[in-house]
């Protein structure tokens, strides 16, 4: 008889939709059905690429043995391209600059840096689920805010000011957001800020989609239109420059200094202890950033084509409504149902092999049901997918009349 290690407790809550729903697809595709992957924003899998200058940039860096530790905060050349793209901006009052293990990395650093037991943060939902898997490993409290959909999925600034407390540490923005594609308008920002500056909290203003947008929409730094509030900007290669498995991210730090500076210095001590980012990838920051983005103009073509075949599809289908994506590569159909979406993603993954995510790992408001999909795949694929989900849903809605336990 052996007794089992015990995990920590920290690790109870921890949940991460969007790869936990591969594990039943790999049980279906065991069965040899054809699968159709719409859960994961990994531009790399589809007909996306980096660019060119990016790879051999760090190329060059590991044939000349750039391959030792990095300073803990990223090497100078970095740092010096990540502060001239933040004053592009408009990003000013900046006064630290880290590059980490990608974005992830850099907002869990900041997240610990900062947030004690049963104090919280701000967290948008639908967002991210990062957040909130961090949010159980720290053992905060969740605090979510809710994003109105009949409002293009913009913040509800109301629902914000109802939930800060006095234990509330930040505010978090993706703007792009995750999973919906909305762009935050000025207005929206400029109220959030002044709520931040009335709080003292930091704002978290995770940006890393803010290069892949829609339409001719222009994005706004939250940091440009105030340079007294106390903010970190995430960015990184991973997504505009299509290499997620670099893992190079970086954090912005503005605001003013004296109010910043015993944050920023618990933020490096972190940054110290786990020594550095990957060091070679570092030397593509600079190129990424400054020589051509020629690339983009590329990607945001074959992106926009899938986009507007995803809107249209699914609106399309009786029962289900799709906001318009701004920017980013997702969307956050609802389903206009009594079922839990955990339930009909998983048989619609059964069924129709067509790989989602659950509404539900994302949050949403109590009492609707969505999901999110990855349009990064060819058009092909696409209608494929839509056209399947589209004739499943009327047959699920008859087969599960009665709601069902999740």
């Amino acid at each position: 008889m052996s007794n089992k290690i015990t995990p920590a407790k920290r690790t109870k809550n921890i949940t991460y939709a969007v790869r936990d729903i591969v594990v039943l697809a790999n049980e279906v595709a065991k069965s040899g059905k054809e699968m159709l992957y719409l859960n994961i924003g990994d531009p790399n899998l589809y007909d996306f690429e980096p660019p060119k200058h990016l790879v051999e940039a760090t190329y060059k860096a590991m044939v000349e043995n750039k391959n030792g530790y990095a300073p803990s905060s990223g090497i100078k050349e970095a740092v010096d391209a990540i502060e001239r793209e933040a004053e592009r901006k408009g990003i000013t009052n900046v006064h630290d600059i880290f590059v980490t293990t990608g974005a992830s990395e850099a907002i869990d650093i900041c997240l610990t840096a900062l947030v004690n037991d049963g104090e919280n943060v701000l967290t948008p939902s639908p967002g991210y689920p990062l957040y909130t898997a961090i949010e159980s490993k720290l053992g905060m409290i969740s605090n979510p805010y809710y994003l109105d959909e009949d409002n293009a999925w913009a913040p509800d600034v109301d629902d914000i000011k109802q939930k800060i407390n006095d234990k509330t540490k930040a505010i978090i923005l993706i703007n792009p957001n995750n999973p919906t594609g909305t762009i935050y308008t000025q207005d929206n920002l400029l109220q959030i800020i002044d709520l931040a500056l009335e709080h003292h909290l930091v704002i978290f203003a995770d940006e890393i989609y803010d290069k892949l947008l829609f339409d001719g929409k222009k994005h706004v730094s939250i940091a440009s239109l105030n340079k007294d509030v106390s903010c970190i900007t995430f960015g990184g290669l991973s997504k505009n420059y299509m290499v997620p498995g670099f893992r190079i991210g970086w954090g912005i730090m503005s605001g003013r200094k004296e109010v910043l500076s015993d944050y920023t210095e618990a933020i490096n001590k972190i940054l110290r202890a786990r020594l550095s980012a990957n060091h070679p990838e570092q030397y593509g920051i600079k190129p990424s950033l400054e020589e051509t983005q020629e690339h983009l103009v590329i990607a945001m073509e074959k992106l926009t084509k899938r986009r507007d075949i995803t809107v249209e599809m699914l609106n399309a289908i009786d029962g289900i409504s799709c906001v318009k994506p701004e920017g980013a590569f997702y969307a956050f159909p609802q389903l206009h149902m009594n079922q839990p979406d955990n339930h009909f993603v998983a048989e619609l993954i059964k069924e129709t092999g067509v790989v989602v995510v659950p509404g539900s790992g994302f949050g949403q408001v109590p009492g609707t049901q969505h999901f999110r999909v990855v349009f990064l795949p060819n058009e092909q694929i696409l209608e494929k997918a839509y056209k399947a989900i589209g004739n499943f849903f009327q047959k699920y809605l008859e087969k599960f009349p009665e709601k069902t336990e999740a």
